[in-house]
């Protein structure tokens, strides 16, 4: 594969900064790119008056996104994207930067995971204040489809054909192109307006588990450590790091499976099935997100992986 990758390398970081890896990444073969790593909320986060925030007001990190996947299949020439994030514009841009052929600004499809503000707002950038999409697919699952449907301003991309929704149904498995098949998984989160899942990503030689949000692993119905062990790449709810993170907050309002309680299920394991592991959706609060924490170096040290902002992995 074509890949060029300059680091950017910064002094002393606040809580809320992290060194990536953000030179161009050409494609030239069935592929995912990390678009987005962080929470719903963003970072800086609203109203945040932390160390990890107040820099960050100030000076943006333009790696600061929220969470979202890009898909690529090179011989078809088709782009697909994960989650349509309040960052929806960018990420698009960056999709549409990472390959050389011609395409529309337009993916070829949206997949959403649940209805959440960071995992489909993003999707009123499609509509005609703003893109003015055409028919633009979006696939999910059907409470979010009637959700779309019931409620506006929603109602009004499907009405003016801006978007053209896609129902999927949990455990089957959907061809998007020659070389893409996506799965949705249903697992427990809060589910106010919509139900919740992860997606299976196929491509011709590796498989991506994606769950960027869950309540704990230990109320799904199926074994996360076996999940893994079932795949090539995990992008697991990395939202908090511990229960020290959210001390001013009530855990059973925004349940989700601790970092260390990640780790702790896999740390007996063989190197090469914690290596699986990125941890994605981070809280501007989380110390993985300080490349200098001991947080970091913890995980990291164990083998595990923090996602990376424009981190492209060949399918």
């Amino acid at each position: 594969m074509k890949k060029l990758y300059s680091v950017m390398l910064v002094g002393l970081l606040s809580c809320s900064q992290i060194v990536e890896e953000t030179g161009p990444a050409l494609i030239d073969s069935t592929s995912v790119i990390v678009l987005g790593t962080v929470q719903d909320g963003g970072s800086p986060h609203i109203g945040c008056k932390k160390n990890c925030c107040v820099d960050l007001f100030d000076n943006p990190d333009a790696r600061r996104k929220v969470v979202s996947l890009g898909l690529v299949d090179y011989e078809e020439q088709k782009t697909f994207l994960i989650e349509a994030s309040p960052d929806l514009p960018e990420q698009m841009k960056i999709l549409n930067k990472s390959f050389d052929f011609q395409h529309s600004e337009e993916p070829n499809g949206i997949f959403i995971t649940h209805a959440h503000i960071g995992h489909y707002t993003g999707l009123m950038y499609l509509g005609r204040e703003s893109l003015g999409g055409k028919n633009v697919p979006v696939h999910v699952m059907p409470t979010m489809k009637n959700f779309l449907e019931k409620n506006g301003p929603w109602d009004q991309l499907v009405s003016l054909g801006n978007i053209d929704l896609k129902e999927l149904q949990n455990d089957t498995r959907v061809s998007i192109s020659k070389n893409l098949s996506i799965q949705p998984i249903l697992v427990p989160h809060r589910d106010e307006y919509s139900e919740t899942v992860g997606f299976k990503i196929f491509g011709p030689t590796k498989t991506i588990l994606f769950i960027p949000d869950i309540d704990k692993w230990n109320k799904w119905r199926r074994s996360i450590v076996e999940e893994v062990a079932n795949v090539d790449i995990a992008f697991l709810d990395a939202t908090f790091y511990d229960a020290q993170e959210i001390n001013n907050r009530d855990i059973s309002e925004i349940p989700h499976p601790f970092v260390i309680e990640t780790m702790n299920l896999f740390d007996s394991l063989p190197v090469k099935e914690r290596q699986k592991i990125h941890f994605i959706h981070l809280n501007h609060t989380n110390p993985l997100l300080n490349r200098g924490s001991e947080s970091y170096k913890t995980a990291v040290s164990k083998g595990y992986n923090v996602a990376e902002f424009k981190k492209t992995i060949e399918l």
